[in-house]
């Protein structure tokens, strides 16, 4: 069991990064619209993993083997570019608690069903009793924050 909590803390500093991110990013989205903000975080994005992976040399894998990937992987970036978007366009209407809230249920039900049907190459997790007990309770939870 403790070998799985450095992973679950490094998630939840993602969590962190991505509250903070949605914050920051509407507040530029305000400043220079919203597709502007999108295009901005993703060139700063894209000039850090440059300076990561070609100046510093960080990375253990092999770009060059980038087609022999599925096609589906790559719909990453596309996806990218809808998240950017969404949070940008619904922090500032409905604040960063609740669009996280949603945004946290969109997440786990969707990776439940990614886990459960093994997608994407993934190994089979089925959704058990503790886990749609546990969807449930967090769904009332959000339903909870939501209702203000």
């Amino acid at each position: 069991m403790p070998l799985k909590i450095l992973p679950l803390v490094i998630a939840a500093i993602s969590g962190v990064a991505m509250a903070i991110q949605g914050s920051v990013n509407s507040a530029l989205g305000k400043v220079v619209g919203l597709w502007e903000s999108t295009f901005i975080v993703h060139l700063i994005g894209l000039l850090l993993v440059s300076a990561l992976l070609f100046i510093f040399r960080v990375g253990a894998g092999d770009l060059s083997r980038f087609m022999q990937a599925p096609w589906y992987v790559y719909i990453g970036g596309a996806l990218g570019v809808l998240i950017i978007y969404s949070v940008v366009l619904s922090i500032p209407k409905v604040g960063v608690a609740p669009a996280t809230t949603a945004i946290i249920l969109g997440q786990v039900f969707t990776a439940g069903l990614v886990d459960h049907l093994g997608l994407f190459g993934l190994q089979k997790n089925p959704f058990n009793l503790y886990s749609v007990a546990g969807s449930l309770l967090m769904a009332g939870g959000a339903w909870l924050i939501l209702r203000q």
